[in-house]
């Protein structure tokens, strides 16, 4: 079976591979010339662990092509995957589907015998429909299914994921195309992964239904720790005890400033501009949406408390840009609401330090007081507060005598909770968690202004 895949995004990108490491000759095609050009030659366009190894294996092997042709890769596929962007729309947060439509219109002027064209970019209720009424449009007589695909991936464990998912929810409308969807997921899934077969709509549905789900335990947990703070009782703890309850589950529980990325804030404001139209407004979501753009600008309220009030005239030292771990994914990252924050309320200086977003953050962090440091020790010297924004491994482990003999005072705002307050405390350092006690030293530091 051959298959197309309509966009080398993160989404696109790793399906395609992942497809062609199961066997299958897969064809991605992207109009940007420059990002094929770059996978010609076996440059991964992001960040994603093991990604470039198994790309660079299924091209050698013939497995996997990239391609600006879009007609020769519809034409030559049984089945083409739509994995375009669909980001949120400014003017109404509602999902942009210009891209996919587009798409669609192509497919439909390539069409040469059965095809069945799968949605796997996130797109709202009634898109796959849209999609079957572009193309019918388009080509009267062609011959094609549509079915709805989504896609459920970590960033930074994606490939795992593909491999090995919980469930494949694929949403047709016939048998003929359940067939061929089955038949691309048997080598996947086997006997012992679950494969989901609804109709369209359902499916399109199934996958805002889950991310939202997610981001609702985020927001919540993080309200706990609001919670736990005032009646001096520990988040993580909480967190532990409700999610030992089968029924509730401990993914997904764990406090910090708040979730980001490609998928989360796009596709909760979706659903609730989705169900707003549908005439069933989801005030929960609603409510989760405003919970955690509250959250992100908290956390510099956090961090300037912990500066004694202000940051005037202070140096903040920040590891971690990247909305999570093992990404250069910087979209809605928290650090992007927490630094201009810190830069509006007149911190001197804002070092910063990310493994790999850093290339990505600089599109986005433009304040001439923001200083790109080439570690994490880099950001510390005469540093009034250190923060901690995304638990980076790299970051679990740093040699705090070191820390504090180049900060301005021992003040550590850890964001993500990766330290133990007790040992903290015994190591000198006024450190400020989520959701859990303050721990002070036995001699507070005091914070000397920079000169």
């Amino acid at each position: 079976m051959r298959i197309a895949v309509i966009g080398t995004g993160y989404v696109g990108l790793v399906s395609g591979t992942c497809f062609s490491d199961f066997g299958f000759d897969v064809t991605c095609v992207d109009k940007n010339e420059a990002k094929i050009s770059r996978l010609l030659k076996g440059e991964i366009p992001i960040y994603e662990p093991g990604l470039d190894t198994l790309v660079q294996k299924n091209a050698r092997l013939g497995r996997l092509s990239f391609t600006t042709d879009l007609p020769k890769a519809v034409r030559d596929a049984d089945v083409v995957f739509i994995a375009v962007g669909t980001p949120t729309r400014k003017e109404d947060g509602h999902a942009d589907l210009s891209y996919v439509y587009a798409a669609a219109e192509e497919i439909a002027a390539n069409l040469n015998g059965y095809k069945v064209i799968v949605t796997k970019s996130t797109v709202p209720v009634g898109t796959g429909k849209r999609i079957a009424e572009i193309i019918r449009q388009a080509n009267p007589s062609g011959h094609f299914d549509v079915a709805s695909n989504p896609e459920f991936l970590r960033e930074g464990s994606a490939i795992e994921d593909f491999m090995h998912p919980d469930r494949v929810v694929v949403g047709i409308e016939n048998i003929m195309a359940q067939e061929v969807m089955a038949k691309l997921y048997q080598p996947i899934c086997g006997d012992e992964i679950p494969v989901l077969f609804t109709d369209i709509a359902t499916s399109e549905l199934i996958k805002y239904a889950s991310n939202t789900f997610l981001a609702a335990k985020i927001a919540f947990i993080n309200e706990m720790a609001d919670l736990c703070e005032k009646v001096d009782a520990n988040v993580q703890d909480v967190a532990k005890g409700i999610g030992m309850d089968s029924r509730i589950g401990s993914r997904f529980l764990q406090p910090g400033p708040g979730y980001g990325g490609s998928c989360f804030p796009k596709d909760t404001l979706a659903l609730v501009k989705i169900a707003q139209a549908a005439g069933a407004p989801s005030r929960i979501i609603e409510t989760v949406v405003e919970v955690n753009d509250d959250r992100k600008k908290r956390m510099a309220e956090k961090i300037i408390d912990a500066a004694g009030g202000s940051v005037e005239g202070r140096n903040i030292a920040v590891l971690g840009l990247t909305f999570k771990p093992d990404t250069d994914d910087m979209r809605d990252s928290p650090s992007l609401a927490i630094v201009p924050e810190l830069v509006s309320a007149g911190a001197k200086e804002i070092r910063v330090y990310d493994p790999e977003g850093m290339k990505e953050a600089k599109k986005m962090l433009t304040s001439d007081r923001i200083v790109w440091c080439e570690d994490a020790y880099a950001t510390l010297p005469d540093a009034h507060v250190l923060v901690i924004v995304t638990e980076w491994n790299e970051f679990r482990n740093l040699d705090l005598k070191r820390v504090a003999r180049l900060m301005n005072a021992p003040v550590m705002v850890d964001l993500r909770n990766i330290y133990n307050p007790e040992d903290m405390a015994e190591q000198g350092f006024l450190y400020v968690s989520v959701g859990r006690r303050e721990a002070l030293p036995e001699t507070k530091p005091q914070l000397r202004l920079a000169a």
